[in-house]
């Protein structure tokens, strides 16, 4: 029995919020895949700069993404690190991240799946 409540641990969850360049967001949506994520979420992102000042600095058509990332929190630090360097080394890949702690989850299937715990996710 201790086996098997030690096999099922509950893993800590962050949701990870990267604001990028739209045209990158399939390269950043893929890097955190490469980390393990199993959900994202894309949607439209919009800074909070006012427009002229903005147009004044050619910024005006600057379009961008939000992916929402859900990852394991021992991934946390390498996943972060990896963001940084590729918002400093790819062409137009600036960007912003931060990372938000899941304090629970509902739902043994969800959270199964979540995780990357096919055994917990198939078997509900």
């Amino acid at each position: 029995m201790a086996n098997k409540e030690r096999e099922l641990a509950p893993i800590r969850l962050e949701l990870v919020i990267v604001i990028v360049e739209k045209s990158k967001t399939a390269f950043y949506t893929d890097l955190l895949q490469s980390y393990g994520s199993n959900l994202q979420l894309i949607t439209n992102a919009k800074g909070t700069a006012d427009a002229s000042v903005l147009e004044l600095l050619g910024l005006g058509e600057y379009e961008q993404n939000a992916i929402f990332a859900i990852v394991r929190s021992e991934s946390l630090e390498e996943i972060m690190d990896a963001l940084e360097k590729r918002f400093y080394t790819v062409r137009n890949g600036k960007g912003i991240a931060i990372s938000v702690p899941f304090s629970s989850m509902i739902g043994k299937t969800m959270y199964g799946f979540l995780t990357g715990n096919e055994r917990m996710a198939n078997n509900g």
